[in-house]
């Protein structure tokens, strides 16, 4: 969304933009909130220079976007339901500013506890290992997941994989931007299928897959429906398509005692246990909790002898 070239902007202009911005978030139910992250972002102000207002006795301040740029894009975050993310270009995301086009979902907090019970399980696992070697990232979108991977399992190589072109870029991008472009390699194509080579070598799989029921989808807030790519978010009738598709397959890829882990819907839990359990791949079944209490992701291993 943003323009490369630096424009500069009066301090006193500024200052009367964000007082308007703000009565409109507020007219719109938007979190007035957003209008301080956002400046924060492309006009590199900070908290305390917008709490105090002092920003406003400014000399010209160099922004990415010209104001009335600004303030089109902030018409379309109140009338449009533009997310301001995608305004932005940018979200926060664990310890990184990863870059979103409107190519991507944008990364929720809740997704980053995938990275966490990552880490656990293979620091906890009898097998001596997982915390190396392969990790596939399936359905990688901005690279989120890969990113937050690479972090933390410094020893591992990870593969991310997304049918989206556009996406991969965006993943791309940010994995040169943030120095893990040579700890990351990505794949276009479905899930599993370009790593074929690499079958029954992977330490761990994540996967945030798109979990949503079909029908639900065009419920959603319109910041989800009119903006985030739906190749992400359906589903398929139940929800359950790629989950279902990633518990069949998996066991061909992963190691044993090899991680598989996912992110779920709310409500979804019983059913990814079972299927879990019935397919006979599987032992160390667990569900987890995301901050708000709701069971989010589903985490097993694959048996030592199946």
């Amino acid at each position: 969304m943003m323009s490369q070239q630096p424009r500069a902007v009066c301090g006193l202009e500024l200052w009367q933009w964000r007082n308007q911005a703000i009565e409109t978030a507020i007219a719109h139910d938007i979190l007035p909130l957003e209008v301080d992250w956002l400046l924060q972002e492309i006009a590199g102000l900070d908290r305390l220079a917008l709490r105090l207002e002092s920003f406003k006795t400014s000399t010209p301040i160099k922004m990415q976007l010209s104001l009335d740029e600004l303030e089109q894009l902030w018409q379309r975050r109140l009338h449009d339901r533009l997310p301001v993310q995608y305004i932005a270009g940018v979200t926060p995301w664990r310890f990184f500013k990863i870059a979103v086009s409107n190519a991507v979902l944008i990364p929720r907090p809740e997704t980053e506890c995938l990275i966490d019970l990552a880490v656990v399980a293979a620091k906890n696992s009898p097998i001596e290992g997982l915390e190396q070697g392969h990790w596939a990232d399936l359905g990688t979108g901005s690279g989120a997941i890969a990113l937050g991977l690479a972090d933390v399992l410094t020893n591992t190589t990870i593969h991310a994989v997304d049918l989206s072109p556009e996406a991969l870029a965006v993943a791309q991008t940010n994995a040169k931007n943030l120095g893990f472009a040579e700890r990351i390699k990505f794949y276009q194509g479905s899930w599993w299928e370009p790593l074929k080579s690499l079958k029954c070598q992977f330490s761990g799989m994540v996967s945030n897959p798109p979990y949503i029921p079909t029908s639900t989808v065009l419920t959603l807030q319109p910041e989800v429906v009119n903006h985030e790519p739906h190749l992400a978010l359906d589903g398929g009738v139940d929800g359950l398509d790629y989950i279902r598709h990633l518990i069949d397959i998996s066991p061909h890829y992963l190691r044993p005692g090899g991680v598989w882990l996912i992110e779920m819907m709310a409500g979804q839990a019983d059913t990814v246990r079972e299927l879990l359990q019935n397919h006979g791949s599987y032992e160390n079944i667990q569900i987890h909790a995301d901050l708000a209490g709701i069971e989010r992701f589903a985490l097993a291993c694959k048996k030592m002898i199946v």
